[in-house]
């Protein structure tokens, strides 16, 4: 049988966290069998119909299914349904008294869409999704497809009607609500390209889609076959569990992303975002059968970010990039953890930066025009179905001529890491880092030759990237005279490694380092900023003053760690203090980004300063949505506990807890 178009009406329903919803299954059964099931969690079903006809079912939590007509032919199935989303959809920002911003939205990731719409987990039932959406008028809706209309409801809240064209996998299914505005741009080619972000966000537009053109141009010409999908869009919100998601034609991805200028040269969305435009046809337009072959999505992603990057900042940066991976992945291979590319358990680092080498290797390996032409006939042929390694590796020997059996032994059969191949391919193709390693060979274990020897060669040095690792290496057998030099004369780039490579500064060059307060660099403030106060404790209030009025970047990194540096320095400011201390507690709130929560309570932690308020803020992180946070949260509380004192400051805290912090209280306090 072949599901083939589902046309659904969503209708979010906030104050209960559920999702109600009905919706029209149209499928060919191609030959006899006894039952058909749709992937169903958490869901109760109503009016349900097939050809119009009512149909007995049956649900079990997991899977809605029905027995199979006794004839072959074109089928219609209606039902109605109510989901109670345990995952995939996250309710935000309805529990709290700041207005704006409420925000609902999805994370399928592989095969949980039917957490929230009856549909498909397996990747190899791909259907045309048209999806109709019933909200209030005060928000806006994104989601897959082009939208055809928006009407007005029975209720008076905005029907938003999206329709797509194609077939796609279910996990790439996916909406956006909440508070948005929207901007336009044209590829070249002529797709339409959304942008979307909150209102308070306006200035920060231009620095976080930066390059977004250009890179789906870009996508598109080196790829050489064009954009599959109607129209692209992209959503920043708040709390998402990983970078982006790839979801077809509707990319929604973590608002730490939404950056001003300066931050941007930190911490951008260049690389997600070229990333998950790569998806749209390494992943959504062919898609792996099962995760056995899953470097066909990631791999090819990843692959194409970077080439993505090396036409917006160039070769060198393209290529210290992949030394940077290949490190990575030398030490993790290196300690016995290497892991084949055709392990479907096989972790991120394997799946992407491995995967990423190994299409470094295979274009070196066939050469430009046949690797592009294998890339094309490989997407033509297997367009809208779903794929394995050995369709793709074939299109590639047909397009090269060659037999590349000894190429997948080595890089998709084999566990470990070849870092000496890699190395000496890095060594030939980029000028700066063959001198790099010339210059580590010749210093070798005689670190003391280390500044002659820059010393020597420094005015010649071909890359500013390349100076960043060699301060990052031997800063600390440096003298202050040359660091005085780097920090006076050489770009943001370089001056950044100085704060991060040397264990002590002398009195000779704190003027010089004080001037690394003011570096257009979040990161470089932060750090010469907790630098200078701990080196230097005479000047920690004129160092305070100069810092006081910066932020940083989306998880406010120098603000909170100025605000804990007030708050510890005896004589700064004493009235101010309370103030101080009520601030950085307040950043423990779920209306900030977990990331800025976590180092809030890290800070707090640090200096022994948690009050109630802060604690409860910690007991209700210990449920939240996004695991690597709540594992910290929660390691953190266990350790608050083991006081007495504090064990009893949470049992007065207890009455004032839901239901479900007061259950995991019980758990964890073994009440």
């Amino acid at each position: 049988m072949d599901f083939t178009h589902i046309k659904a009406e969503i209708i979010p329903v906030s104050k209960e966290k559920e999702i109600r919803g009905s919706g029209t299954f149209s499928f060919q059964l191609l030959k006899k069998t006894d039952s058909i099931f749709l992937d169903a969690h958490d869901m109760t079903f109503f009016d349900v119909r097939l050809n119009g006809k009512p149909l007995k079912f049956k649900n079990n939590g997991r899977k809605f299914g029905f027995k199979a007509p006794k004839k072959t032919g074109k089928y219609s199935l209606s039902l109605t349904y109510i989901a109670k989303p345990k995952q995939t959809v996250y309710f935000l920002g309805w529990d709290d008294e700041i207005h704006g911003n409420e925000q609902i939205w999805t994370q399928g990731q592989g095969k949980y869409t039917s957490h929230w719409l009856p549909s498909f987990d397996d990747m190899t039932e791909k259907v045309e999704f048209d999806l109709h959406f019933r909200v209030d008028k005060s928000y806006q809706v994104m989601s897959n497809g082009k939208l055809k209309r928006k009407s007005l409801g029975l209720d008076g809240e905005n029907v938003w009607h999206f329709n797509m064209q194609q077939p796609m996998s279910s996990y790439l299914v996916g909406f956006a609500i909440g508070d948005f505005d929207r901007k336009t741009v044209k590829s070249t080619s002529g797709i339409s390209i959304e942008l979307y972000f909150e209102p308070k966000d306006s200035l920060k537009v231009e620095p976080t889609y930066r390059y977004s053109k250009e890179i789906f141009d870009f996508l598109e010409n080196e790829i050489g076959v064009p954009y599959p999908w109607q129209n692209y869009k992209q959503v920043p919100v708040h709390d998402f569990l990983y970078a982006g998601m790839e979801n077809t034609g509707a990319t929604i991805f973590s608002n730490t992303f939404v950056v001003d200028s300066t931050a941007f040269i930190d911490k951008n969305f260049v690389n997600v975002n070229a990333h998950e435009m790569a998806h749209q046809w390494f992943g959504n337009l062919v898609t792996e059968e099962s995760g056995k072959h899953h470097w066909l999505h990631e791999g090819f992603a990843t692959y194409y970010a970077y080439l993505a990057e090396k036409d917006i900042f160039g070769e060198d940066y393209f290529y210290w990039r992949l030394l940077e991976t290949a490190w990575a992945l030398d030490n993790f291979s290196g300690t016995g953890n290497g892991e084949a590319l055709t392990d479907s358990s096989a972790g991120s680092l394997t799946f992407y930066e491995k995967g990423a080498w190994a299409l470094v290797m295979l274009r070196e390996r066939v050469g430009d025009s046949n690797f592009k032409q294998g890339i094309q006939n490989y997407l033509t042929k297997y367009a809208y179905q779903n794929v394995t390694i050995s369709d793709f590796m074939w299109e590639m020997e047909k397009a090269s001529g060659m037999k590349l059996m000894d190429f997948e032994e080595t890089w998709l059969q084999e566990s470990e890491f070849p870092f000496e191949l890699v190395k000496e391919f890095l060594i030939k193709k980029n000028e700066s880092i063959n001198e790099y390693f010339e210059i580590k060979d010749s210093i070798g274990d005689m670190t003391t030759l280390a500044e002659s020897l820059l010393k020597e060669k420094w005015s010649m040095l071909p890359s500013d990237r390349l100076k960043h690792q060699l301060v990052l290496d031997y800063g600390n057998e440096l003298s202050d005279g040359f660091i005085k030099e780097i920090l006076n004369n050489e770009s943001l780039k370089v001056r950044q490694a100085v704060p991060l490579s040397l264990e002590k500064f002398s009195v000779a060059i704190q003027k010089d380092f004080e001037s690394l307060l003011t570096d257009e660099s979040y990161k470089t403030i932060e750090s010469a900023l907790y630098r200078l106060w701990t080196d230097f404790p005479e000047r920690r209030n004129l160092y305070l003053d100069k810092t006081s009025n910066i932020i940083g970047l989306p998880n406010k990194n120098v603000r909170l760690l100025w605000l804990t540096l007030a708050l510890i320095t005896p004589e700064y400011h004493i009235e101010s203090k309370p103030k101080y201390f009520e601030e950085l507690s307040k950043y423990t709130n779920s209306e900030h980004h977990f990331e800025v929560r976590l180092l809030a309570f890290q800070y707090l932690k640090s200096i022994g300063a948690f009050n109630d308020e802060t604690v409860k803020n910690l007991i209700k992180a210990c449920n939240h949505h996004v695991w690597h946070f709540k594992k910290s949260c929660r390691k953190m509380l266990k350790e608050f506990v083991k006081e007495e004192e504090n064990k009893e400051r949470v049992w007065n805290i207890y009455p004032s807890l839901s239901l479900e912090q007061q259950k995991y209280i019980d758990k964890t306090l073994g009440r």
